[in-house]
């Protein structure tokens, strides 16, 4: 039988979710789901994400601003595996480093990228000695404050000096992804100052944070939010306020920098739509944006070595502001906010479009999904 995790947003979040929820499929693969109830009472775990080699599973409280990890305690059950540790205010997403000794929250609220060690077995630690406040207080130009949490890197300035958005107001640094890349650097997404920051973890006993290798500047107003690393080793960025998925590559020298952009869809309205999350399927030849606003699911297909995409279908998502969503056996699985249900989608095997809507269940402020091992 087919299980998820399902993350969501509770109270404090303007949601129903009492918890991290359970999902369960029948046995004939899938094509049906329902919602089993709340397997934690945690206040808005808005993204899951699993440890690489573990039964663990880490949830950023988003409302809370903390990370917590939580253990698989039964066939259906998880369980809080330590306290949750401060990363920043709305922490919205968190990604695990592929050995599994320490995560990376980012920190819509506040801009902070927030590095956290992970013990050998799956606990938080805390207390990580690192130099990244230094950094962002010497790329700030202000005192380094002493209740910074552990572990924590932040936002360097507006690449675009003395900016402000359409109505006036000043830009604001929100990260709000990251993502490993195949030369072990991390990649960050800033939605407020438009940036793809290109970090290195330290090593070493004096130093476990994060150093600011380079920056990314996309174009002025694009909003970069959610990304996926291709298997040719592309990084496909989508954007939350232009609708499109920017494509980005590593020169020679490392560096990396964008070669390729194209719209979601040729229908995409922005300023109506707001592109969610970015999906791949496994072999990297489709990608799927859902655009919250027309709630659509909009299908991207991707040509020669990965540097190249073109926009091919679009369908309806079966949801109300379709935020998060995941390939899964041939099938869309997409997350409804405000509708509070879940819909499944299925995948035409030879093209990749969406076919049309297989089932629909509710569920409590879904956010996202994670995949019960």
């Amino acid at each position: 039988m087919t299980r998820f995790w399902l993350g969501g947003y509770g109270s404090a979040m303007e949601g129903s979710a009492d918890g991290i929820g359970l999902l369960a499929g029948d046995a004939d693969r899938q094509t049906s789901l329902s919602y089993r109830g709340a397997v934690t009472q945690t206040p808005s775990p808005s993204w899951l994400a699993p440890h690489p080699t573990l039964d663990v599973v880490y949830a950023a409280l988003e409302g809370d601003a903390a990370v917590q990890a939580f253990i698989r305690s039964g066939e259906s059950a998880l369980q809080p595996l330590g306290e949750p540790v401060e990363a920043g205010q709305n922490v919205c997403h968190v990604a695990v480093a592929p050995r599994g000794d320490f995560l990376i929250a980012s920190c819509y609220g506040d801009g902070r990228v927030v590095r956290i060690g992970i013990d050998a077995q799956g606990r938080l630690v805390p207390d990580a000695v690192n130099r990244a406040a230094e950094l962002r207080a010497a790329l700030l130009g202000e005192p380094l404050e002493a209740s910074a949490p552990a572990g924590v890197a932040a936002a360097a300035s507006d690449p675009y000096a003395g900016s402000r958005t359409a109505g006036g107001d000043e830009r604001v640094s929100h990260a709000h992804a990251a993502a490993f890349l195949p030369d072990g650097r991390i990649a960050t997404t800033d939605l407020g100052f438009d940036l793809v920051r290109i970090w290195r973890a330290s090593t070493g006993s004096a130093a476990r944070g994060l150093v600011l290798d380079h920056e990314v500047a996309l174009p002025m107003g694009t909003g970069p939010r959610h990304m996926v690393v291709h298997p040719s080793g592309h990084l496909h960025v989508v954007t939350e306020y232009s609708c499109e998925v920017f494509t980005l590559a590593a020169g020679r020298d490392g560096t990396w920098a964008v070669v390729g952009s194209v719209l979601t869809s040729p229908i995409a309205e922005v300023g109506t739509d707001f592109p969610a999350e970015l999906a791949r399927t496994r072999d990297g030849q489709f990608l799927y944006t859902a655009l919250r606003g027309s709630n659509t699911i909009a299908a991207l297909r991707v040509q020669g070595g990965g540097e190249s995409l073109e926009p091919f279908a679009l369908a309806d998502s079966g949801v109300d502001w379709p935020r998060h969503h995941l390939v899964h056996e041939g099938k869309l699985l997409v997350a409804g906010q405000r509708s509070d249900t879940i819909a499944l989608l299925d995948l035409d095997e030879r093209t990749g479009a969406p076919l049309g809507i297989r089932h629909q269940a509710p569920a409590p402020t879904p956010t996202s999904f994670l995949l019960v091992r």
